[in-house]
């Protein structure tokens, strides 16, 4: 009796050996499934919450290009026309736009915009969006700065490429357009660049009246996210745009480099 009973413990470890180890098996895939969902459900959740972001964030680099291309579209021509005006010989003219600049380029910007932005419904009792209000902040403010440099460039130039002008029977209008401007864009390019690289960051500032820019959105972002994650990417970004920018006044100034600069 002892041999049928030895093989039949050896049997029923062998059985319960070969349950056990599929048991363990089993409980190791169990549990390789549930961490595989955990992540899946974490990964998930995090997709959703960039996401989420990531609309407000692509609305708000719109506005930041719209206030940035906009800025340059009005305040280029009217700093043209401020450093004229800054040149003249005539008092009553240079005057008005000196204390013009002052004013712009001695107050903050953030000043500007709210006092564009508050003021006239407080003396007129007209309110303009805010949008027309950061625009209109932003243009008198960049053309003041703008009208320096382009004064500088402008004065520049040596008084025999006037008088050479001048011999040739060259109009005014011919002397600026063939002569003089092409020769003040290459002197003002670099500090040009400096303007608008500046002007993107400074695009930040209209979220204190309210514009829904790429900051303020990024700010809600982080808010309810609770991370720093939308400030790094809006940083990113805004670096991105800044190394464009600067990409295209590296290849301005070296397809104006036969102007030499004497």
């Amino acid at each position: 009796m002892f041999l049928p009973c030895a093989r039949n413990w050896r049997i029923t470890y062998a059985i319960l050996a070969t349950a056990e180890e599929k048991s363990i098996e089993l409980c190791y895939t169990t549990i390789q499934w549930q961490i595989a969902l955990l992540a899946q459900n974490i990964w998930r959740k995090t997709m959703q919450k960039y996401m989420s972001m990531a609309g407000p964030m692509i609305d708000g680099c719109g506005k930041l290009l719209a206030i940035f291309f906009l800025t340059l579209a009005f305040s280029l021509p009217l700093g043209l026309l401020v450093a004229f005006g800054r040149m003249s010989k005539h008092k009553i003219i240079s005057t008005p736009i000196r204390i013009y600049q002052l004013v712009m380029r001695g107050t903050p910007l953030i000043l500007q915009l709210m006092v564009v932005f508050y003021a006239p419904s407080f003396l007129f009792k007209i309110r303009p969006s805010r949008f027309t209000a950061c625009i209109t902040a932003f243009v008198i403010n960049y053309a003041a700065y703008f009208a320096e440099i382009l004064r500088a460039g402008i004065e520049g130039i040596p008084q025999g490429q006037h008088e050479a002008a001048k011999a040739l029977g060259y109009t005014t209008w011919q002397k600026y357009t063939l002569i003089i401007i092409p020769q003040v864009t290459k002197r003002v390019l670099p500090p040009m660049g400096n303007e608008f690289m500046t002007l993107l960051k400074d695009t930040a500032l209209s979220t204190t009246i309210g514009i829904a820019e790429l900051f303020r959105a990024t700010s809600n972002a982080a808010i309810r996210m609770v991370s720093v994650a939308p400030y790094l990417a809006a940083g990113l970004i805004y670096f991105a745009l800044n190394s464009i920018v600067e990409k295209a006044f590296q290849i301005a100034e070296n397809k104006l480099g036969y102007y030499k600069i004497l």
